[in-house]
């Protein structure tokens, strides 16, 4: 249960070098390479969800029902994301992120390929938690390494356009799954769609493979001599790339090197040193995780048993919201760095759960028609999306760098456990029922657990706009140097002698 801590310590001014780089297509290689992984989920996602239907039609070649797919398998989908997100969380911080990020996308393509070769409903479940492990473990290695990777004034926008990018992968499953199941046997179409998500994995992983390893994570692992020279040659491209000088960055830590950080320490890291920010963690998973897995899951059922929607015909409807929920975190990203997080992430989460409420009544009262509903859907999940976004850019930057990958991992884990294991299984059941009054109680819930993350937000939320990930939280291995931070300038103390400088 040791930290295997180190006795070497460095000083480096590596995290201020990287936040004051200026926007350039370097970073855009990071946000292609490593951002497109949420396509992929919401692609799993939303292909799982519509094609419940056809599954459970005599034919496909699986004996499953409907509310199976929806239900169970949803929840074993979720259960394996939970279990990936912990254990390759886990190994994310004590490997790097780039050997993680690598192997997570892996497995989730091998996954989907066997998915898409199941002949009994047990094959198909057992690889729907495999790919959910994967997926799991892409949360906790991404976030980790975008927030490491781009600059602080931008870390706000960039992490929740990324996770909004959950949408475009919906979107495209929604529209994808028309054609497939309309113009191919019924065998074959969920088959193909499967196949089609394995293959642009694929195109990422060929795009991934060059994303460099976090520097940070380098120097903070005795890596230090690694991490200045990979800052210095991201320094000369983006210099090459953008024409501009770069200014000094005279703002140091000293830490001492570590190897790894032991479950024991992040658990007191987590919940002694930082209580509220933990509370808050698990309020802001929760509340998304109801929200979405416990209603778009069974988004298409809800269609099909109330407004008579063809099975093959939901994808149009969910493309629709998939499109709000896109441009919810592209518009109000800015904003989550200019008007400040505490406020965007409350008015998200708040403002959403009321629309819901609103939703709810209009539907018990029975004005919608799937036309509505959508409309009513897109507004809603316009601003959830935001929100929801947030909740994962939180985590991943309140925490110190040791624990980060652990702490993504833990909080989405728990927070998804309660609200997307659960949801599933309790919302499949009430809408499934095909009672009115059963669904509204569906949408109430989930509204609710959204407005009081909301709430939470209000009470506990960090002001982490424009500010250093170290500055946010102090990196566990400085306070073991003893000094917990530096800044530069003429008062800054000179490395003691022997004492590395990255």
């Amino acid at each position: 249960m040791s930290s295997d801590v180190r006795t070497d310590t460095v000083r480096t001014n590596v995290p201020a070098r990287l936040d004051r780089l200026p926007w350039s297509r370097w970073h855009w290689m990071i946000v292609i390479g490593l951002g497109t992984v949420w396509i992929l989920d919401g692609l799993e996602v939303t292909i799982v969800g519509n094609l419940s239907g056809k599954l459970a039609e005599p034919g496909s070649g699986l004996s499953i029902t409907q509310s199976q797919v929806t239900g169970l398998a949803a929840a074993l989908y979720v259960a394996g994301a939970c279990v990936g997100a912990l254990f390759f969380g886990w190994l994310t911080d004590r490997f790097g992120r780039k050997k993680l990020f690598l192997l997570t996308l892996g497995l989730y393509l091998v996954a989907t390929a066997m998915t898409a070769l199941a002949f009994d409903s047990w094959w198909f479940f057992l690889f729907r938690f495999l790919t959910g492990m994967g997926i799991g473990g892409e949360y906790a290695a991404i976030n980790s390494a975008i927030d490491e990777l781009i600059p602080a004034r931008h870390r706000g926008r960039i992490d929740i356009i990324i996770n909004g990018t959950f949408w475009l992968g919906a979107a495209l499953g929604a529209l994808l799954t028309v054609p497939l199941l309309n113009g191919l046997p019924t065998n074959l179409g969920w088959r193909v769609a499967f196949g089609l998500g394995a293959v642009l994995g694929v195109v990422i992983l060929l795009v991934r493979r060059h994303v460099p390893e976090s520097p940070r994570w380098l120097f903070i692992h005795g890596r230090a001599d690694e991490a200045n020279e990979l800052v210095d040659s991201v320094e000369a491209e983006v210099k090459r790339e953008t024409g501009k000088e770069l200014g000094e960055a005279d703002n140091y830590i000293e830490i001492r090197q570590r190897k790894s950080t032991n479950f024991l320490e992040i658990a007191k890291t987590l919940f002694r040193r930082y209580p509220k920010r933990a509370t808050l963690g698990f309020s802001l998973f929760i509340g998304q995780a109801f929200l979405y897995n416990a209603i778009t899951f069974g988004f298409a059922q809800i269609l099909q048993t109330f407004f008579d929607v063809p099975p093959g015909n939901s994808g149009y409807y969910f493309a629709v919201i998939a499109v709000g929920n896109l441009l919810g975190p592209l518009l109000l990203g800015k904003l989550f760095d200019t008007v400040g997080r505490v406020p965007m992430i409350a008015g998200s989460y708040i403002g959403s759960g009321v629309l819901l409420l609103g939703t709810a009544w209009l539907f018990h009262s029975g004005v919608l028609n799937a036309v509505t509903m959508t409309a009513c859907w897109c507004v809603v999940l316009f601003f959830a999306s935001a929100g929801a976004s947030a909740a994962y850019l939180t985590v991943s930057e309140i925490f110190p760098m040791e624990t980060r990958a652990m702490a993504i991992a833990f909080f989405y884990a728990i927070g998804t456990a309660a609200g997307g294991i659960t949801g599933p299984l309790l919302f499949s059941k009430l809408v499934g029922s095909g009672k009115v009054g059963d669904t509204v109680v569906a949408f109430v819930i989930g509204a609710t657990v959204m407005i009081i993350g909301g709430l939470v937000e209000l009470a506990l939320g960090v002001k982490a706009e424009g500010k250093s990930l170290e500055d946010l939280a102090t990196p566990l291995s400085a306070e073991q140097a003893g000094i917990p931070a530096q800044r530069g300038g003429a008062g800054t103390p000179t490395p003691a002698a022997g004492t590395p400088t990255a």
